[in-house]
C-alpha cells in the first residue's frame, strides 16, 4: 500500500443548502469507485473535517462513479448567519481532495507517473 491524496484519484464539487454542505467525490477513473466507496467512509470525512458539529450522510451514486457527502450544521449557520470565511461552503471540495488515502502500490503508481 501507498499513500497519496485524494485529488489523485478523484475531483470534487461542493455547495451548500442553508448550514448543510454537499460534497460529490468522483473517481478519475472508473475501476478507482470501488477504491473510493471503500475508503471514503462517514467516519473518515466526519474525521476529515474534525470541527464540524453534525452528522455526515453518504450516497453512493455508482452509475457516475461518485459518492455524494452531506456535512450537516457544517456552517455555523449557514450564508447569513456564519462568521465563517467561507459560509457558502465552496471549499470543502478542496478540503477533502487534500485528504491522504492509502492505495494499492499498482494505483499509486499510475497516478504518480
Amino acid at each position: 500500500m501507498s499513500s497519496v491524496r485524494l485529488i489523485d484519484i478523484a475531483h470534487a464539487r461542493s455547495g451548500d443548502k442553508g448550514d448543510t454542505v454537499n460534497v460529490g467525490v468522483i473517481a478519475r477513473r472508473p475501476e478507482w469507485y470501488p477504491l473510493l466507496a471503500r475508503l471514503l467512509t462517514v467516519e473518515r470525512v466526519k474525521a476529515h473535517f474534525g470541527t464540524m458539529a453534525g452528522e455526515v450522510e453518504r450516497f453512493e451514486i455508482p452509475n457516475l462513479f461518485a459518492l455524494n457527502f452531506l456535512l450537516h450544521n457544517a456552517l455555523g449557520g449557514g450564508g447569513t448567519l456564519s462568521l465563517m470565511t467561507d459560509a457558502q461552503g465552496k471549499t470543502f471540495s478542496s478540503a477533502m481532495l487534500r485528504m491522504e488515502v492509502d492505495v494499492p502500490d499498482d494505483v499509486a503508481a499510475e497516478v504518480i507517473s
